[in-house]
């Protein structure tokens, strides 16, 4: 029986990825980079997927947490007879020397388990099986002379190593240990080829490669500038977005798994672990306004590599280091829950949304205004040519239909949303434009004029007077959150009667408690999914613009308990029974919840100060960038 999505924990070293279950099993992992095929997918199957789990003899609870400021995860089981503690960790210690750009961390492709008894006595087991290739290649594990044990498929390669001998299990390997106070036992799963790292021999290894793995993650966690009173929430979110980001090429992911279902029952089954330009857009914003300027230069790295044409051929999503494969459905794998298909690929990277041009440009507005305008050679010989491409872009694209911000499977619309990031893409375009004096003042005017015209468009068009609100697409009678989105980057007056009248609509009609569903039409897919977190977060940035602040802090505080224990949330929950749905964890949940805890701050600071309400005046200088996330 599948376990619920809430059930889980991530570590990672920045190339990876491991999903761990409150009983201590590793069920998901890619190996060696994010969208590698998985070896653990017991979360997809139970009994197909293999995983890497500990067994406690009379084992009678566990509790977990995340070590202070770190991706490394503890949990204390209990049993009849002791206490114990486990440590999960993907070892990534700082670099020797300091690097202007690549990795900020040195990885070793390995993932340890180090497991501690505090009090009495306990006895259990560690058990290992992997099966390589989503399930669709099989191995025969050998015992090494030195006693680790090797996995091997073709190209696929895991090697175990424990401090308790390693005995073969039909198609895997377990270490049986009996343990006293003080006492320990390490195993250690390293991928690849032999010699690539030093091995993990001793006790003493496994104990140095944690202290060099905390360091780095406490080091990093300190270089947040965030010190509000959803500093807990917001540290652990900008954690996981980390863990999101992949190093070699500076990529960020949307999330770490595929096939977790937005619907029970339906086929809203996705593989998320590609570079969305949206998502990652998004992303940069909130590393920029906590002050992790280097990670938002990585992204933009990234994207030199991945669209060398600088914006004349952006595209909807990337690979993290390649294309995104075509949609391939696994039908020998059962799906979590018996939910399928399990998919890998994603079809969405063939869709026309028009949005991203302006989604690009508020993420590199946010990031030159953190550099003061300084940016990094490469990005800065370009800047003049990219913001002509993808300004000319947004042009052609003002008055062609498109698929939007949700990716329906049905003929394109002239969605709102976009339209209003499209406005967003000039204005931001234009702003830039004046800021580095180096475009002909005609093109920028022109950028202007094209911006209030747009803006003018979607607000006359936009509007139905029979639903007095704000709808879908053009002449369309159907609600859409979305809309609340552009409230937050000015592209609607926050205080516009019209938005206060959608915002009562939507809560009415897409609303579920606190939480709200993204639309109620027919989008070419099956099932009744969940509702849309991040659309909760929004919901909580127009009621502060709007001038209910209280509101806004008491719907925050009640979003914030709707994560699992770990702070951890998915793309969607179940609005009836509070379960997470959809992949795990996802970074558009987190980059709002970290941009509304600023939002938060910034409105209240400005109505201390007996300023404005609006973030782009009352934010200070790290947060700046929450008027615009």
């Amino acid at each position: 029986m599948s376990l619920p999505i809430s059930d889980y924990g991530l570590i990672g070293d920045t190339h990876t990825t491991a999903l761990i279950s409150r009983g201590g099993s590793v069920d998901w992992l890619c190996w060696p980079r994010h969208d590698s095929p998985a070896l653990f997918l017991r979360l997809l199957d139970d009994e197909k997927g293999g995983s890497c789990s500990v067994e406690f003899e009379a084992l009678e609870g566990s509790t977990r947490r995340y070590l202070p400021g770190t991706n490394i995860l503890e949990t204390t089981f209990r049993t009849a007879g002791g206490c114990a503690v486990l440590l999960d960790f993907m070892p990534v210690r700082p670099p020797p020397t300091d690097r202007c750009e690549g990795p900020d961390g040195d990885t070793e492709s390995r993932l340890i388990r180090l497991l501690r008894c505090e009090a009495g006595e306990l006895r259990g087991r560690f058990r290992l099986r992997p099966s390589f290739d989503y399930a669709r290649r099989s191995c025969a594990p050998w015992r090494e002379p030195d006693g680790t044990v090797l996995f091997e498929a073709g190209e696929h390669r895991l090697r175990a190593g424990c401090s308790h001998p390693l005995a073969l299990a039909g198609e895997g390997a377990e270490a049986r240990f009996a343990l006293r106070a003080g006492e320990q036992v390490f195993l250690v799963l390293t991928q690849g080829r032999d010699g690539a790292v030093e091995a993990v021999s001793d006790l003493e290894g496994a104990e140095r490669r944690l202290a060099e793995t905390r360091r780095y993650w406490e080091e990093w966690s300190g270089r947040c500038r965030y010190d509000g009173p959803y500093r807990e929430a917001v540290l652990r979110s900008v954690l996981c977005l980390k863990l999101l980001t992949y190093a070699p090429t500076g990529a960020i992911i949307a999330a770490p798994t595929l096939g977790l279902p937005e619907a029970v029952p339906g086929n809203r089954n996705y593989d998320y672990r590609y570079a969305w330009l949206r998502d990652a857009s998004f992303t940069v914003t909130s590393f920029v306004q906590l002050g992790y300027v280097r990670e938002a230069a990585e992204y933009l790295r990234f994207l030199r590599h991945a669209d060398p044409s600088h914006g004349r051929e952006l595209r909807l999503m990337y690979g993290i280091d390649g294309p995104v494969p075509p949609e391939e459905d696994l039908p020998h794998l059962r799906g979590w829950c018996g939910v399928g298909p399990v998919r890998i690929g994603n079809g969405a990277a063939d869709q026309t949304q028009h949005d991203i041009y302006g989604e690009h440009l508020l993420a590199l507005h946010a990031f030159l205004d953190a550099v003061d305008y300084d940016p990094p050679e490469k990005t800065d010989d370009r800047l003049p040519e990219a913001l002509t491409n993808l300004a000319n872009r947004a042009l052609a694209a003002r008055n062609e239909p498109d698929q939007g911000i949700w990716e329906p499977r049905t003929p394109p619309q002239h969605m709102f949303h976009t339209k209003a990031l499209i406005w967003v893409a000039l204005d931001r375009a234009a702003r830039i434009a004046r800021r580095i004096g180096r475009l002909p003042e005609e093109r920028i005017r022109g950028w202007e004029e094209a911006a209030a015209a747009m803006r003018a468009e979607y607000l006359e068009r936009g509007w139905n007077p029979r639903r007095d609100a704000f709808t879908q697409f053009y002449g369309s009678d159907d609600l859409d959150a979305a809309v609340l989105r552009t409230a937050l980057f000015d592209a609607v007056e926050a205080d516009d009667p019209r938005l206060l009248s959608t915002l009562e609509a939507i809560e009415r009609e897409l609303g579920a408690g606190d939480l709200l569903y993204r639309y109620r039409t027919a989008d070419g897919m099956k099932g009744q999914e969940g509702t849309f977190t991040a659309c909760a977060f929004w919901r909580v940035g127009c009621l502060a613009l709007g001038g209910r602040l209280g509101e806004a802090e008491a719907l925050m505080e009640r979003l914030l308990t709707r994560g699992n224990d770990l702070g951890l949330f998915a793309e969607e929950i179940d609005a009836a029974t509070g379960e997470q749905r959809g992949n795990f964890p996802q970074g558009f949940t987190h980059m709002a919840l970290i941009n509304h805890a600023l939002r938060l701050q910034a409105v209240a600071a400005g109505k201390a100060g007996g300023g404005s309400a609006h973030p782009a005046t009352a934010a200070p200088p790290q947060a700046e960038a929450a008027a615009r996330p």
